[in-house]
């Protein structure tokens, strides 16, 4: 039976949504051209070379396509009048998520910590996020809409642990770190927007993930990530392709990163800070939708899940001490929206229903228990079986 322990908190127990989540950061990418000739180079040395990487300067444009194998939010959004609740377009947790799915175009700018821009393009109309010391701006340019965080580099976060000293240390933690469930190696090389780079390729050793591989372009001259994919054992387009189609690792000019509104643009200031005093901000889940969806922001008594078993086919488990809500009961979009990706099934544990995505899967036992990973779904029914 695979060892359960508790998490402080939830994390999808995915090793791969933290590199994804830190790499789309800067978004890789794909460039049509041949394989350059280059040194040869072991993970190890490729894993240093990445640590020793203290790229802080660039601008350029990638484009970023996902594909979860989710059904169209389309519907759901409009049967319930928007899933913002008739929020300014300008917010950044709405906006951003347009990323989790379909094919994007993104200009990005960097100069050190402190300043960083992201502007997606959408036709002739501009999203930009803009971070400029301790002012956050974030700006529609088809709604003329803006928000407007302030102190965003006040009081930086505390490290739970010292990091390693040295880029050789920083390997040596994470081929540690990747143990018996990880395989990484370097497959070759390729031309990303013009760099040659590196491929490095991370597999899982275990069956019963549903993550084929990640692979990650790594800039031959100073390490930087330049491509990343990541795909699912569905086989089909990749869950994740993104990376630079352009990328310039000069400093970009100051005026990359001032903003000022436009005259008539509608602005939403301190919106963060308003949140944390529990005030009505523009955004969230339309009202009632919590109520219609027990447990949606609670994860039990227990405060957290138990996690079972290890690396790549982690599960984590919720017990929402109460029976799971019944489709039939929601707004018809959401019935129609949770029947098209949610498949019922039956065990030892009684019912429930998997809703899938050709990363992360979920189990909703009828009993109220979650299970939930970037794993098949017969994991999940052999996890609620064994009554783990």
């Amino acid at each position: 039976m695979a060892e359960t322990r508790k998490a402080s908190r939830f994390v999808v127990p995915v090793a791969v949504a933290g590199v994804a989540a830190a790499t789309i950061g800067l978004v890789p990418a794909l460039a049509a051209s041949g394989d350059p000739d280059l040194p040869k180079i072991t993970a190890r040395q490729l894993i240093e070379k990445i640590a020793a990487s203290d790229t802080q300067t660039l601008s350029g444009t990638f484009r970023i396509s996902t594909d979860l194998g989710l059904p169209s939010l389309g519907g759901l959004a409009s049967g319930l009048g928007g899933l913002d609740g008739g929020s300014a377009s300008a917010d950044p947790s709405q906006k951003l998520t347009e990323l989790v799915s379909g094919s994007h175009t993104l200009r990005v700018a960097a100069d050190g910590p402190e300043r960083q821009r992201l502007t997606l393009l959408d036709g002739s109309d501009e999203y930009s996020l803009i971070h400029n010391g301790d002012d956050v701006w974030a700006y529609d340019s088809k709604s003329n809409e803006a928000f407007h965080e302030k102190g965003a580099s006040s009081g930086a976060p505390e490290k739970d642990r010292e990091l390693p000293g040295t880029p050789k240390q920083l390997a040596d933690e994470v081929l540690k770190a990747a143990g018996d469930t990880t395989s990484i190696t370097v497959d070759g090389t390729a031309k990303v927007a013009g760099r040659d780079a590196y491929q490095l390729v991370i597999k899982p050793k275990q069956s019963g993930s549903t993550v084929e591989s990640v692979k990650i372009a790594v800039d031959a001259a100073n390490g930087t990530p330049l491509k990343f994919t990541l795909s699912s054992v569905e086989g089909g387009k990749p869950v994740v392709d993104a990376g630079f189609t352009k990328v310039d690792f000069g400093k970009p000019a100051a005026s990359e990163f001032a903003f000022t509104a436009p005259k008539g643009a509608k602005v939403t200031e301190d919106a963060a800070e308003k949140a944390e005093k529990g005030e009505k901000v523009p955004g969230g889940l339309p009202e009632g939708f919590e109520e219609a969806v027990p447990g949606l922001g609670d994860f039990g008594e227990g405060g957290g899940p138990d996690l079972i078993g290890e690396g790549w086919t982690t599960i984590a488990k919720i017990d929402t001490g109460a029976p799971a809500p019944k489709t039939d009961e929601a707004p018809k979009e959401v019935q129609g929206f949770l029947d098209s990706f949610g498949d019922k099934v039956t065990g030892k544990f009684g019912s429930g229903t998997v809703f899938k995505t050709k990363l992360v899967n979920a189990l909703l036992t009828d009993d109220g228990k979650v299970y939930v990973g970037a794993v098949t779904k017969d994991a999940l029914v052999d996890a609620a079986n064994a009554g783990e």
